[in-house]
């Protein structure tokens, strides 16, 4: 038996703000950005867009994917639902969803998708919240079960969560969501393929270093405050720096050697997006050549649950990722949590 991904998908919002877009509104440049970050530019949602409608879209992009390889009736809108029909479960990762509480954003992908024999359910693991869900799913499709199917989808709005008068914060962050469809396929002889192999962690002592510390029963509106002025995400920076740089390396080593094998067996390191800076020093310290790592936070900035399933699709689509190829994910985000899965593609 093996996990695979069969399917991947993403979606990036229209509008493009650049540095200097920012620089115009605040006291910062292009090349100040650029060399503390890595980010040219980021994507911003309109009004009218909320989390689930990007999701929605990144979903449809990888059930597009799946008709194409199946075979379809010629008849896209059926199409699409006849796959999405297939589905057993939808995990969604995002910090950013359509609603508080309930409910969950999964269940309106779910509805709008018409994959009515979907399970569905939201996952808070901030920016490592794909790769909690890639494990979730293989969990969930696991042996024994007869669930055969899964989404797992990545999706923020963080312009939404982010003080615009704060320079060190909103330069940061971007709009975007990212899918991949994940199917248990029979893996006869001693070939292996699919999720091979993932590591979880979390360290709770460092909730305060990145936070969206109003709207939850911790610290809820009161009546009479003003009305519409969304949590802003608060973040030591360079707390969270050390943390990064720490976890990714060490999830990076003990990926190899649990699987006794060194980083010239993995084809592509898929990093979570935060900061050019943090991946180049986890680099630096296991000797990994940077052309190694996928890096696309230049055009994206930080999305978050999204950044790695874009990263995933944008290679899948330029042909970058061939069947057999080695992939490691990394990511590392608010709770504070990290992780990483090792994925024979």
């Amino acid at each position: 038996m093996a996990i695979e991904i069969i399917a991947t998908g993403r979606a990036i919002p229209p509008t493009r703000l650049t540095n200097d877009d920012l620089a115009m509104k605040l006291d910062t440049s292009d090349e100040w950005i650029r060399s503390h970050t890595g980010i040219c530019a980021r994507h911003i949602a309109d009004e009218d867009t909320a989390c689930s409608n990007l999701a929605l879209e990144a979903a449809r992009q990888a059930l597009t994917m799946v008709v194409q390889q199946e075979g379809g009736s010629g008849n896209e809108t059926q199409d699409l639902v006849d796959v999405a029909l297939t589905l057993d479960v939808i995990i969604l990762g995002t910090a950013t969803p359509d609603y508080l509480g309930c409910p969950s954003t999964a269940c309106v992908v779910q509805d709008k998708l018409g994959a009515r024999n979907a399970a569905a359910l939201d996952i808070t693991a901030g920016c490592s919240g794909f790769i909690y869900g890639l494990e979730i799913a293989a969990g969930l499709l696991g042996t024994g079960s007869r669930r055969k199917r899964a989404l797992v989808i990545g999706s923020e709005i963080l312009s939404r969560f982010v003080d615009w008068t704060d320079r060190g914060m909103c330069i940061l962050f971007g709009d975007g969501a990212g899918a991949a469809i994940v199917e248990k396929t029979e893996n006869p002889g001693l070939t292996k393929r699919g999720l091979l192999r993932t590591i979880l962690g979390a360290d709770g002592s460092g909730t305060e270093h990145l936070i969206m510390r109003r709207g939850g029963s911790r610290n809820p509106y009161k009546t009479g405050e003003l009305v519409g002025v969304p949590p802003h995400i608060e973040m030591n920076g360079q707390a969270v720096y050390n943390f990064a740089v720490k976890r990714v390396t060490e999830t990076i080593e003990k990926l190899l050697s649990q699987e006794n094998i060194t980083i010239d067996d993995v084809s592509r390191i898929v990093p979570h997006q935060a900061n050019a800076r943090i991946v180049q020093a986890a680099g630096k310290r296991l000797g990994i050549p940077e052309e190694k790592f996928f890096l696309n936070i230049k055009e994206y900035a930080n999305t978050s649950a999204a950044s790695i399933p874009i990263a995933l699709d944008e290679l899948n689509r330029a042909g970058s990722l061939q069947k057999g190829d080695l992939i490691m994910t990394i990511g590392f985000g608010g709770g504070l949590t990290y992780g990483g899965n090792l994925i024979i593609w």
